[in-house]
């Protein structure tokens, strides 16, 4: 059963991230008008950068799905990338669409956007902390058992 919870938890957000990535690139363009609507990235960076994130998105998806090497470790930088921006955003007063399912209405979203966003990163993050812990556990499994730490 716990083997059955892991695998759920790592194609859950293989998928978040394989469907966030390409609704952005769908529309490149209005994700780049989100993009520089933060205002935190110089102008000429928006466009490539409103490119690169999705396909990096794209990228963590496929190798959590596969479960290969990296896709954790990238999954959780973008993810704390994403909650930094996103609290950027609030603490600033920006009344900006979070845009991380492509672009939405802002008249409706606006800050709620951004808070959703949080939580919804947040369970993400909590997620890529439980697929580390049960990584460490199986590579090493005397971690788990204060009684094995302990050399007889």
């Amino acid at each position: 059963m716990d083997n059955l919870f892991t695998h759920l938890v790592r194609v859950s957000l293989a998928l978040a991230f394989l469907a966030a990535g390409a609704v952005k690139l769908a529309r490149p363009g209005a994700f780049a008008v989100i993009v520089g609507a933060f205002g935190v990235l110089p102008e000429a960076a928006v466009g490539p950068l409103s490119v690169a994130l999705p396909c990096l998105e794209l990228v963590a998806g496929v190798l959590l799905l596969l479960n290969r090497g990296g896709g954790l470790a990238l999954t959780g930088g973008l993810l704390v990338l994403f909650v930094a921006v996103l609290l950027y955003a609030l603490k600033m007063g920006l009344d900006v669409d979070c845009g991380c399912y492509g672009p939405s209405d802002p008249e409706l979203e606006a800050f709620g956007s951004i808070r959703r966003a949080l939580w919804r990163d947040g369970a993400m993050l909590a997620g890529v902390a439980f697929l580390c812990w049960r990584r460490m556990r199986t590579l090493r499994p005397g971690l788990s058992s204060p009684k094995r730490a302990i050399p007889t």
